[in-house]
Parts: structure tokens; C-alpha cells; sequence
């Protein structure tokens, strides 16, 4: 399993996993495409960054981060972030996650993200070290020197 980054054209198998999430009520990987063919999202933006987990033409995983606006301090957000179901439990959202986090605190020393999408959502980010709070737009952050898991 490789993690890319993407850089021109959404990885091969995207709509795969957009539509394993969808059955699963999740809309994200969704919003995530509508979003890059409309031109409102392509992670082009200072920062910001598209990573998928891919294995020939398997999208197992996928995660975005984007500069936070919903914030006084300079921080980026951790988004569009969507496992597999298939591919849970083996480490591999672990290791995307520290990827984009790696990225992301190369930009701003604090990360949010929303962990609203699941159940499972808010204990993943904890074990990676983000706190929970009470944002208007998110649920979790991060701040680089506080938080060990990373």
C-alpha cells in the first residue's frame, strides 16, 4: 500500500470508496470529488494537501488538510479524512493521518479536525494525540509540543 500525493487528477478507484462511504452515510469522499471537478477544493491552496492510500486501482484511504479559517490562530484542518472499511484496523489510517499531520505541522503548529462523521471519528484523533473541544466547526485539535501521539 502506497501513500501518494495528489497532485492533478483524483486517484484511480475514488469513486469506489465515495460510494462505500455513502452506504455507510457518509458523505465526505463525496463532497471531496464534487468539490475537485467544480473547482471549489483541489488542496492547491497554501498548505494545504491531498493524500490517498492506494494499491494498484484500490483508493483504500483518503485525507485532505487545508488551512482552518474557523480560528483566530494560524492552524490547518485535517479533512475529508475516510478509511475503507476493508482496510480498518491494519494501521493504515494511522499512518495516512501522520502523513497529513506531518505536512500540515510543516504549516502551522495547531490542527483541527471534525470528528463528528462517526463513532469511531473521536477515539482515532485522541490516540493521535488531538484534544476534544467544543468549535463551532470542529471537535478536535492539535498543538504541536503538547501532544505526544503524533
Amino acid at each position: 500500500m502506497q501513500i501518494l500525493r495528489v497532485h492533478h487528477r483524483l486517484p484511480p478507484g475514488l469513486e469506489s470508496l465515495a460510494a462505500v462511504a455513502a452506504a455507510g452515510g457518509v458523505r465526505n469522499v463525496r463532497l471531496l470529488i464534487e468539490n475537485w471537478e467544480s473547482g471549489a477544493q483541489r488542496f492547491d491552496q497554501a498548505g494545504a494537501a491531498l493524500f490517498a492510500a492506494v494499491e494498484g486501482e484500490t483508493a483504500a484511504a483518503i485525507s485532505g488538510v487545508r488551512r482552518e479559517t474557523d480560528t483566530d490562530e494560524s492552524a490547518m484542518r485535517m479533512h475529508r479524512f475516510y478509511v475503507h472499511p476493508s482496510y480498518r484496523r491494519l494501521g493504515l489510517g494511522s499512518r495516512l493521518a501522520r502523513e497529513v499531520m506531518a505536512h500540515a505541522l510543516s504549516h502551522a503548529s495547531v490542527l483541527t479536525c471534525n470528528a463528528r462523521a462517526s463513532e469511531a471519528a473521536a477515539p482515532f484523533w485522541e490516540a493521535l494525540g488531538f484534544a476534544k473541544v467544543d468549535g463551532v466547526s470542529y471537535t478536535h485539535i492539535f498543538r504541536a509540543g503538547m501532544n505526544s501521539a503524533a
